[in-house]
């Protein structure tokens, strides 16, 4: 008889935790497991790679008009008389606006968004919220399952999280999972009467999927004779470093250096690097591509992939450039050495601008290094479909 799962996650766009999803589902099962989705918004990029044997669940009526902009959602929720949503949705607006730490705001603002959200009417065998936050407190909340896990996908230190918040519901999870070593160090010593639950089960990615798709377009740049092309991708969110990129790149191109650096990633901090890259005149070096859903080509021709991270759980974008071997460089984050071996596989360098010119600067004039990163990158079984029986084992 097939088990009943549920995987919850606030939306498919744009984002590692997302991709992971994806790529997870496309690997389950379904002659084993029937899989129900819960998101709170339907568009997002990864929105169309959802596998079609996927249920995606419907968005509850009360949901739909509190995710509206504050005067409209309380004169729709006044219209219909649903006056205690309406002073929900008054008192969530003045909870996320009162409360400067951007880290506590998803948990605080919960006790309020939750109102808007029944509890599901279905049983389920196990029920996963795949994202730290929301998804693990609606599972707790609202979901009624034999099994319930949580999913963290970043280094929990760098969330800002309030930990006596988390502790509550983290107590009412039969599993907590995380992606890499460091992070579930870092659990474990947060949450030591919850550490025999943490359990570590890396991001899904598949060299023939990836190699496949990176194949699909041609001469995605265009490049003058000699220019370097540097390449980043990642949501443009102050976790990811571009202004030091952004900083790092007017450094490089001051000494001479023939390059375009490109973003693909799209986010709320887009106007202000917008405003640094005029400011520092890099228009023709520095360009934010935006969203792209097949980002493999750019990846496979581009000369270096960087990084530039603050903080990483265990960075997808970085599994992937490593498929496709390219020379890549991060900067040295609390998870950095769970993915690189600095000189081996690729470069760690320290977290200011400075020092990330200097790495790419080391890997375009020295061909030598950058021939020895690709080619240990060529040799390393980089597949992690088999994750997927860890899961299997815990369902």
């Amino acid at each position: 008889m097939k088990k009943n799962l549920l995987f919850i996650i606030p939306s498919l766009s744009a984002g590692g935790g997302e991709k992971s999803l994806i790529n997870l589902l496309s690997q389950i099962d379904y002659d084993l497991y029937n899989v129900d989705i819960f998101l709170l918004n339907h568009n997002g990029l990864f929105m169309e790679f959802i596998p079609p044997q996927v249920n995606v669940l419907p968005l509850p009526d009360n949901y739909k008009l509190f995710s509206l902009s504050l005067l409209k959602s309380i004169y729709k929720f006044l219209g219909s008389k649903n006056y205690k949503l309406a002073i929900n949705r008054i008192l969530y607006t003045i909870c996320i606006r009162l409360n400067k730490s951007v880290g506590t705001n998803e948990q605080y603002g919960w006790k309020y968004l939750s109102r808007s959200l029944a509890d599901l009417a279905k049983v389920y065998d196990v029920s996963i919220g795949f994202l730290e936050k929301t998804s693990i407190y609606f599972c707790v909340d609202r979901v009624t399952a034999h099994k319930k896990i949580g999913w963290i996908h970043n280094d929990y230190d760098k969330l800002e999280s309030n930990i006596a918040f988390d502790e509550k519901y983290f107590k009412k999870l039969h599993e907590i999972l995380t992606v890499s070593e460091e992070c579930a160090t870092v659990l474990k010593s947060r949450f030591p009467d919850q550490r025999n639950k943490i359990n570590v089960i890396y991001n899904i990615v598949s060299p023939s999927v990836i190699n496949k798709l990176s194949n699909q377009m041609n001469d995605v740049f265009i490049r003058n004779q000699g220019q370097k092309i540097i390449l980043s991708v990642g949501r443009l969110h102050h976790q990811k470093g571009f202004e030091m990129a952004i900083n790092a790149c007017e450094e490089l191109v001051k000494k001479g250096n023939n390059l375009k650096w490109f973003v693909i990633g799209e986010g709320e901090e887009r106007s202000n690097l917008e405003k640094l890259i005029a400011q520092k005149k890099l228009q023709n070096h520095f360009i934010l591509l935006g969203l792209k859903a097949n980002p493999y080509p750019y990846i496979k021709q581009c000369d270096i992939y960087v990084q530039t991270s603050k903080f990483e759980g265990k960075s997808i974008a970085l599994d992937e450039a490593k498929i496709l071997c390219k020379p890549i460089i991060i900067t040295n984050y609390s998870t950095a050495k769970d993915q690189i071996k600095n000189n081996i596989n690729g470069l760690i360098v320290e977290m200011d601008p400075s020092s990330i010119a200097a790495g790419i600067y080391q890997l375009i004039h020295n061909p030598i290094l950058k021939d020895s990163l690709i080619s240990n990158l060529s040799i390393e079984n980089l597949g992690t479909e088999k994750e997927i029986n860890k899961l299997y084992q815990l369902l």
